[in-house]
């Protein structure tokens, strides 16, 4: 029998006048893998803080089993500013002591690239303090993982890894006997990791069995059953777990829903898309051009990302886009953008983008837009238009789009300066939407969403007629959502994939392979006996390596001034200080891309 590490009993947690958690009662047992689920604001963070014993209860009490090892991954880490990755992650191990580690090996590995953590300008040794909080965040799951936990909390911890990172914690979780608590909206992730889900809604936790998969079976069949007033939401529901039974196969190994339940509950349910109406439509709005790149070179500064590109976007095209940081993904995007703004005016470095007279092109960045912070949700909306056509008949008010994005009557009245970054994601992609366009760039659509905002979002893109090319490390989004997937790999070429993100995993694996058996192992020789040639190859690759931590780290910096822009659009001499700031980081990437460029050149 397993033994019961953590008890909570009765709990309640009330902030100002709303219950966030209302007479909760669970337990975590050794073997556990629970994934906690459930909109933003709706308590998630707080129940598993409480969990850890990092935050009191109202009422209630939480205990834990005698002598628990917990280690809790916080949305801020702990970590010293003035100590080095080395001694927060090691500790006062000797090289041959964490070398000789598997684990330890496995973790650097799998988080960072390798042993000498390459993205780091002085590797193990580097100070912490100057670093940013994607890489920071990566150190304090690293320290975690290191260390021996009969229990692992963890709160999104995907945030800032990419396809193969979170593909290798996967693995890693499940190879750990630690009982597992985490929260998270990457819904590939709960489904490889996770046998129980939590389900906070409105101060209750609903206890189900199994990955997400299960889950959204369970709970369809759960509001079937109890016939709840919830038609929209479980509608949405049971489109999602239609599409999970009949769309990629084996999205779960261990299924623990009964299969004829699940088969009589979609029975009556079409499938997410009708792909040759959508086609039929999108032509019929588009014509047959929509984008056509001839023999294209795309840039950043002198970096060439892409070379010789002859690709076509066609109507009803529905485009995963995945690929290595700073392969060329945005870039890409922005080079297609550009052209399609200036009515084919402003082209690329080479070759020629052909953008068909009828596109009209939404593009989601990263950045947030610049909005009115005095504007109301629901007037920001209203300033692009007041109804929508989303096809088929389909036809939305501003106010009816809000709250298919989650903001309620009442939010819709808050000024835009109040909302969070992910609230301001939503507008932003709401405005877009509203705009009726019939050409969809979406760059990294689901950060900072909830996965019931994620599934309101791909039900809306679902009949939605058009061309789309979406960006993202969410896997699951970019199944859901697009029907060919293709990659940027590092080497200035796209390449189709036709098996998808597996394939693509599987491509990069080899190329780590590749790149292992090329490089010569270490000798246990005098410095001297080294051959020039070598040691000038080592020098460049690690000189590469921080050249592009650098431009990562760049690149973090001028989202976030973008970002204070748009809060500050009003401050007219803060923007401009804002401004020159950015202009000082843009000259210092152009010289970092140059040097970069006559590294690889060498390397």
């Amino acid at each position: 029998m397993a033994v019961n590490l953590v008890n909570v009993e009765a709990v309640s947690k009330v902030y100002g006048t709303r219950a966030l958690l209302d007479g909760v009662s669970l337990g975590v047992s050794e073997g556990d893998r629970i994934g906690v689920v459930g909109r933003n604001g709706d308590g998630k963070t707080t129940l598993i803080r409480m969990l850890a014993k990092l935050e009191e209860a109202d009422t209630g009490r939480v205990t834990h089993s005698g002598g628990l090892r917990i280690g809790v991954l916080t949305q801020h880490d702990s970590l010293d500013p003035e100590a080095t990755v080395r001694h927060e992650v090691i500790g006062d191990l000797a090289d041959h002591q964490w070398a000789g580690n598997a684990k330890i090996r496995d973790v650097l590995t799998g988080l960072f690239g390798g042993l000498d953590l390459p993205g780091f300008e002085r590797g193990l040794d580097t100070v912490i303090g100057p670093l940013s909080g994607g890489e920071r965040r990566r150190i304090a799951l690293a320290k975690l993982l290191i260390a021996e936990q009969d229990l692992i909390v963890l709160d999104e911890p995907t945030n800032h890894l990419d396809v193969e990172g979170i593909a290798w914690l996967a693995a890693h979780l499940q190879a750990r006997r630690s009982a597992l608590v985490c929260v998270t909206h990457d819904r590939w992730f709960l489904d490889q990791v996770c046998t129980r889900m939590w389900d906070v809604q409105r101060g209750t936790v609903y206890e189900y069995e199994g990955g997400y998969s299960d889950y959204v079976f369970a709970r369809a069949e759960r509001e079937r059953i109890a016939a709840t007033e919830e038609a929209k939401r479980q509608n949405l529901v049971r489109k999602e777990l239609a599409w999970l039974r009949r769309g990629a196969p084996a999205r779960t190994s261990k299924p623990r829903f009964r299969v004829e339940a699940a088969n009589e509950l979609i029975a009556d349910v079409p499938p997410p898309r009708d792909s040759s109406e959508l086609m039929k439509f999108a032509s019929s709005r588009l014509g047959k051009t929509v984008f056509d790149l001839e023999d294209v070179t795309v840039q950043a500064g002198p970096k060439v990302l892409l070379k010789h590109l002859t690709w076509q976007l066609g109507p009803g095209d529905r485009i995963g886009l995945v690929g290595v940081n700073g392969a060329g993904k945005t870039s890409l995007l922005r080079a297609m953008a550009d052209a399609a703004r200036s009515d084919g005016e402003q082209q690329p470095a080479a070759g020629r983008v052909v953008v068909g007279k009828t596109v009209k092109l939404a593009y989601l960045s990263q950045e947030v837009a610049e909005l009115d912070p005095t504007w109301r949700v629901l007037e920001a909306v209203q300033q692009v238009r007041d109804r929508v056509d989303l096809g088929k008949g389909r036809e939305l008010t501003a106010g009816q789009l809000c709250e298919t994005f989650g903001f309620g009557k009442e939010k819709q009245w808050t000024p835009v300066g109040d909302l969070s970054g992910g609230e301001r994601r939503r507008l932003q992609l709401l405005r877009l939407l509203m705009d009726e366009p019939n050409v969809l760039f979406l760059d990294e659509p689901t950060n900072d969403l909830d996965i019931e905002t994620l599934t309101q979002l791909e039900d809306l893109l679902d009949g939605w007629p058009g061309s789309m090319i979406v960006i993202s490390h969410d896997r699951f989004f970019i199944e859901r959502t697009t029907d060919r997937v293709f990659a940027l790999l590092g080497d200035a070429t796209l390449r189709m994939l036709p098996r998808g993100i597996d394939e693509y995993l599987e491509r990069r694996h080899r190329m780590a392979e590749a790149a292992a058996a090329a490089t010569p192992a270490p000798q246990p020789s005098t410095p001297q006996e080294k051959t020039v040639s070598a040691a000038d190859a080592r020098a460049a690759k690690k000189e590469l390596q921080k050249i592009e931590r650098q431009l990562d780290r760049i690149s973090e910096k001028e989202s976030k001034l973008h970002a204070a822009i748009a809060e500050n659009a009003t401050d007219f001499e803060k923007v401009a200080g804002l401004d020159a700031e950015l202009r000082e980081l843009v000259g210092e990437r152009e010289e970092l891309e140059l040097r970069w460029l006559e590294l690889a050149e060498n390397a």
